[in-house]
């Protein structure tokens, strides 16, 4: 006997997707989308492998980056648009156990384009279907949004006919809502399946099949880029206590005594107009400006900037927008602990914007970190909040609204 269950993690990642180029490593929120299923079987206490099935060396080589295993490309046949998820699943275990003699006692499915994973769900799913021998699966679903006793359907000759009848409800399409049985929609977020339902009986589910209900506000299935924007912008808020593919997202402090900022890429946009006499100029926003002001007005939040630039503009601006800025600076750690150690401003009360790797260092001696949404990639990967602007372009007046707004909560 097995002294520990094996449970399998299968991602299933086809390269061509029609609906949105390069979906599974398209980057989501600071990170390529197959990330955060790669992530959620991997942080899971009771997942014990987790592998990408993909037919693309891309997304297998970004998928390795990331942790998982790609033992195998799946065959171009059944990678195709119409292919369903039960020959995806038949080639991998067979695949496994052929090569390998592996043969997993659960098998998971954690579809890409259902990044929004409640932390925790991957292994209450396990549990669910080990704790219930006489369940073939688990499978994640939602109260549905849409009652479907109210639904109908239009006969050939053009006629409405009820989609549903309901015992002891002569017309449930005209009941009130809270007498009709209540209905559930399946969702993208987690299958769990004994693989003897997959392998002997042919089917992804079985018979007996048990729910885990997921709460509504993690619900989205990324089909279209109007799906991939309500997404990721439920992420970046941060309100939401999901699987993660670097760390755990910090929230906003209860308290912010003090915004830090970096100037180029921040204040800017990161570019820099040069004459012939060496002079430099840079662009900002103005909108930054009155958001700073605002900032000021409303809240007790001090704001300053910490500069590796020295730079007459970089003082030009800050005298303009009444900014302390501290410039030169080649360690901004040591530049920032010894600012905060002079006012007396506790750490886990500063909230840090910047862009670029020299940033990075700071992050964690802060209580949050933020990242226009122009900055390095390792940067957003490692921010709390990835903002909707980009630096020089309204990122700055983006943040101070958001802590006017917390300020005020």
């Amino acid at each position: 006997m097995r002294e520990k269950t094996e449970v399998l993690a299968v991602i299933p990642a086809r390269g061509n997707s029609k609906s949105i180029p390069r979906k599974n490593i398209r980057e989501f929120a600071g990170h390529p989308l197959i990330a955060f299923s790669i992530a959620a079987a991997r942080q899971s206490d009771l997942v014990t492998r987790v592998i990408v099935s993909t037919d693309d060396p891309e997304i297998a080589a970004i998928s390795r980056k990331y942790g998982a295993e790609v033992p195998f490309m799946r065959p171009a046949n059944i990678a195709e648009d119409a292919t369903l998820d039960l020959p995806v699943f038949e080639h991998a275990l067979k695949w496994l156990e052929g090569k390998e003699k592996y043969i997993p006692d659960v098998v998971i499915q954690l579809r890409p384009t259902s990044p929004i994973r409640p932390a925790g769900m991957v292994d209450e799913a396990v549990r669910l279907l080990l704790d219930h021998p006489e369940a073939d699966s688990v499978r994640g679903v939602v109260v549905s949004g849409q009652n479907p006793f109210k639904m109908w359907k239009i006969d050939p000759q053009g006629v409405m006919q009820p989609l549903l009848e309901v015992n002891g409800i002569k017309e449930p399409y005209n009941a009130p809502r809270q007498d009709l049985p209540q209905t559930y929609w399946q969702t993208g977020h987690i299958d769990a399946i004994r693989p003897r339902s997959i392998i002997k009986k042919g089917s992804m589910s079985g018979e007996v099949i048990l729910p885990i209900l997921v709460d509504p506000v993690y619900t989205v299935d990324i089909d279209t880029l109007l799906d991939w924007q309500r997404a990721e912008a439920t992420v970046l808020e941060g309100k939401l206590d999901i699987v993660y593919p670097a760390a755990q997202k910090r929230k906003l402090p209860a308290k912010v005594a003090l915004l830090v900022m970096d100037f180029d890429g921040v204040l800017t946009d990161d570019r820099v107009w040069v004459d012939q006499d060496g002079n430099e100029m840079v662009a900002s926003s103005r909108a930054d400006g009155l958001g700073l002001e605002r900032l000021r007005k409303l809240t007790n939040i001090s704001a300053m900037v910490l500069s590796k630039e020295t730079n007459p503009v970089v003082a030009a601006r800050c005298k303009k927008l009444q900014l302390p800025v501290i410039q030169g600076v080649q360690d901004k750690p040591i530049a920032l602990e010894g600012f905060l150690k002079e006012r007396g401003i506790e750490k886990a009360e500063v909230v840090y914007i910047g862009n670029d790797l020299n940033d990075l260092e700071c992050f964690p001696l802060v209580g949050f970190a933020v990242a226009p949404a122009s900055s390095q990639l390792q940067v957003k990967q490692h921010a709390d909040l990835i903002l909707k602007n980009a630096g020089g372009l309204g990122a700055v007046r983006e943040l101070c609204e958001l802590l006017i707004e917390h300020y005020s909560a």
